[in-house]
């Protein structure tokens, strides 16, 4: 029964970890995007963030695919100029009344 309590552990600690690096990778949208209303480069700062091997190590840490498909995504993302918390809240309501509608 230990070992399975450890393995359960290990697990959870693993999931608050990937949340982590998924905040860091969303903080860096989200600092492409000011930079592309400030400088208008940010789909190129996300694409050469993505790419290194610091961007490469972050992702991967948050459970993302590291490939030329994610970074085409995230320059897309940021070319558009919303934040992740708006785009996050915006994709939730959208689910939420996709549920309700399904529902009723």
């Amino acid at each position: 029964m230990n070992d399975f309590d450890d393995r359960q552990f290990i697990h959870e600690q693993g999931k608050r970890a990937r949340k982590l690096f998924s905040a860091v990778v969303l903080a860096a949208l989200d600092d492409a995007v000011e930079d592309e209303k400030e400088y208008g480069n940010g789909p190129e700062k996300i694409a050469r963030w993505a790419r290194s091997r610091d961007g490469c190590e972050v992702l991967s840490c948050a459970g993302i695919d590291s490939n030329e498909r994610v970074v085409s995504g995230m320059m897309d993302f940021v070319g558009k100029g919303i934040r992740t918390s708006v785009a996050l809240s915006f994709e939730e309501r959208e689910r939420r009344q996709q549920a309700k509608a399904e529902l009723g």
